[in-house]
């Protein structure tokens, strides 16, 4: 028997049984499993189907799926973009059945489910009794102890049905499910039991997987588990009395713990006179925000006389101060409870103030000091430490005053304009508040609650700036996240020149950046709502002096223009043309100005002269340099070596390439050599 298919040029010969040694490694290109029965072949190119997949319809009118048809394809409909099956949700990289809706799923899924639907599973599926998943009885035990059923993925704690072939893991009340049903909250029409990407009508929440009760008329939408919400829910870890069901025939209802509307089911506390959504009946009491330095503590409202109107850090809305929020009473934080939830990246849960504080005992800011005091002098009440033991050099280091050469700071790679500690022996320079860092800090916009540990001597790519960076950094020995000591004194508020108003974190938004002029579309920024000043957080960073060799002087970055001459307006290295509404780099005793991009260069955060030895690159140590005219060629490339280079510290050796091309900043750090 011959067939001739659509995802193959040669027809396919059927075969009983496999023939030929090199079947037994055969795997099915419709669902890539391997074979093991009656398949459709091609020996000639190595392409078997097994019988099932062969036979699958290429177009499918599925019970699940009544508002299209689904379509057999080859690969994923989306190019070189994933796709993932919305009943197992795994990646489908072999056949997939396609509607124009977005819906996807193994061709496998799509003809198990259809087999359910017309209750045909009797030949696949065996049933097991999984009462107590804690005792082996079965040599499929095991798996089902961390399996979830794949209607409601919810685990499998009770009797089911298993799919010894496919993995398919099932409740027993899921696989018999009804697929129509009529329901108390829409009493229009009948609710059919299909896939769909719309949010349920009670909890409101969207499932990109599993099935769920829908109206093809009305676009009405429940969810299995809420079909029937328990009668009552007993989460004293949340709120001290029990919450009971309410069902509603009114249309909407207004949620006391979130401040949100709410149809159709709610949940009311009599004790407290309290009407929730069903998810709110379990809200964490504490979370610690990577917005907020300290704990966050839940409140079905606020009395704080003195704190007046207080808007949502994350959308930056006023919030309802009668309806719940998460309020820090210290800092007049707050949060909406939504905001603040909506992503869990953004917090973590806490069990209690104390459990909190005992853990992070020894991370306070100023409980674990970087340096040592050697010698010290007192001018009244002032101390002065002249001499201190850093934990970053071998050797003491001794204040100066007086700044004589264009130095850099080995902890933040800044130039030095004021008093620093510094090694002559060695050149090796901190500023005062760089020597003076913690060793252990809570990084503002870090997610793990333990606090970081200060580490220096390395060149890393920072977390938050995705600068290239060297010197000292901030490390997570969980997440092996690194953070630059700029982005590690940040908070949700902070201050800029050029700006009399605190400019606060937004998380999301779309403008126009004051300080670069571009444009901002779905990035986080700090900006000033009263005046619309927005800035770029990149921006925010720009050093406010710089050293170029176009100058002998320093450069100070301005953001405004005395000379409205249109003529004037040019950068004095490119030569090309400078908006006069962009903040730029100036000398005002040569009076030259110059982009910031072209004064800093790619990586301003690194400093020059710095040596690091890549085993993988070099067999010697390679030193960050910025040459000048002429430019050396690229080892790798061959193109001049104009920006920021890695040159081989062995005179003899003439090895050098350009930053990008030897060092690309992984997230690893590579350790300074002195």
């Amino acid at each position: 028997m011959e067939l001739q298919h659509f995802s193959h040029k040669h027809p396919l010969i059927f075969n009983e049984e496999r023939s030929h040694e090199s079947d037994d490694n055969a795997f099915c290109s419709g669902c890539g499993a391997a074979v093991s029965g009656p398949c459709f072949s091609c020996v000639e190119c190595g392409f078997y189907l097994d019988n099932k997949c062969a036979k699958a319809p290429i177009e499918m009118n599925h019970p699940f799926h009544c508002n299209h048809s689904l379509n057999l394809l080859e690969s994923s409909p989306y190019g070189e973009g994933a796709c993932t099956c919305n009943f197992c949700d795994k990646y489908c990289e072999n056949f997939v059945y396609h509607c124009s809706c977005n819906l996807d799923l193994h061709i496998k899924c799509a003809l198990f489910l259809y087999d359910v639907a017309e209750k045909k599973i009797g030949d696949q599926l065996q049933w097991i009794e999984n009462k107590d998943p804690s005792i082996s009885t079965e040599n499929h035990s095991e798996e089902l102890k961390e399996a979830e059923c794949f209607v409601c993925w919810k685990p499998l704690l009770g009797s089911a049905y298993l799919s010894l072939d496919s993995g398919f893991f099932l409740h027993k009340k899921c696989a018999e499910l009804p697929l129509e049903i009529n329901h108390l909250c829409h009493r229009q029409h009948s609710l059919f039991l299909q896939f769909n990407l719309l949010p349920c009508k009670i909890c409101e929440e969207t499932q990109r997987r599993g099935l769920s009760y829908y109206c093809p008329i009305c676009k009405f939408v429940l969810h299995i588990e809420c079909v029937s919400p328990p009668p009552t829910i007993e989460d004293t870890s949340s709120h001290e009395h029990s919450f009971t069901r309410l069902l509603l025939r009114i249309s909407s209802f207004t949620c006391d713990a979130c401040g949100t509307s709410g149809k159709h089911v709610s949940y009311v506390c009599s004790t407290c006179s309290l009407i929730v959504h069903k998810k709110c009946t379990s809200l964490p009491r504490i979370i610690k925000s990577i917005l907020h330095q300290h704990l966050v503590f839940y409140k079905y409202f606020v009395v704080d006389s003195e704190c007046g109107a207080l808007e949502c850090v994350i959308c930056h809305e006023e919030v309802n101060k009668e309806c719940g929020n998460y309020y820090c009473a210290d800092c007049k934080f707050i949060l909406h409870v939504n905001c603040a939830l909506q992503d869990p990246r953004w917090y973590y849960k806490v069990e209690s103030r104390d459990a909190f504080e005992k853990l992070n005992k020894n991370g306070a800011d100023t409980m674990d000091p970087s340096f040592f005091v050697i010698k010290e002098i007192r001018h009244g009440e002032n101390v002065i430490n002249t001499e201190i033991k850093h934990f970053s050099h071998q050797h003491n280091l001794i204040l100066h005053d007086e700044v004589k050469d264009h130095k850099c700071c080995d902890g933040c790679s800044q130039l030095i304009e004021t008093s620093f500690y510094g090694c002559l022996q060695c050149d090796f320079f901190l500023h005062k508040p760089c020597a003076q860092l913690p060793r252990k800090k809570q990084i503002w916009g870090h997610f793990h609650q333990y606090p970081l540990d200060l580490i220096s001597d390395c060149v890393f790519l920072c977390a938050i700036c995705s600068f290239g960076c060297s010197g000292f950094s901030y490390k997570c020995e969980i997440c092996d996240d690194l953070y630059c000591v700029r982005c590690a004194g940040r908070s949700s508020a902070c201050t800029s020149q050029g700006h009399k108003h605190p400019l606060l974190f937004y998380l999301k938004y779309d403008g126009q950046c004051n300080v670069c002029g571009g444009s901002i579309h779905d990035l986080s920024i700090f900006r000033c709502k009263g005046c619309d000043f927005n800035v770029h957080y990149q921006c925010l960073l720009l050093p406010q002096t710089a050293r170029h060799k176009c100058d002998e002087h320093f450069l100070t970055l301005t953001n405004h223009e005395d000379n409205d001459y249109s003529e004037y307006h040019y950068c004095d290295i490119c030569e090309e043309k400078r908006s006069p509404s962009n903040w730029f780099y100036y000398c005002a005793i040569c009076d030259k100005s110059a982009h910031p991009k072209c004064v800093l260069g790619d990586h301003p955060f690194v400093k020059r002269g710095s040596s690091i030895f890549i085993e993988s690159e070099h067999p010697h140590s390679l030193v960050f340099v910025q040459k000048v005219y002429p430019y050396p060629e690229c080892c790798k490339c061959g193109q001049p070596c104009l920006g920021l280079a890695l040159e081989c510290a062995e005179t003899r050796c003439n090895y050098i390439v350009h930053c990008t091309c030897g060092y690309p900043f992984p997230r690893e750090p590579f350790q300074i050599q002195f």
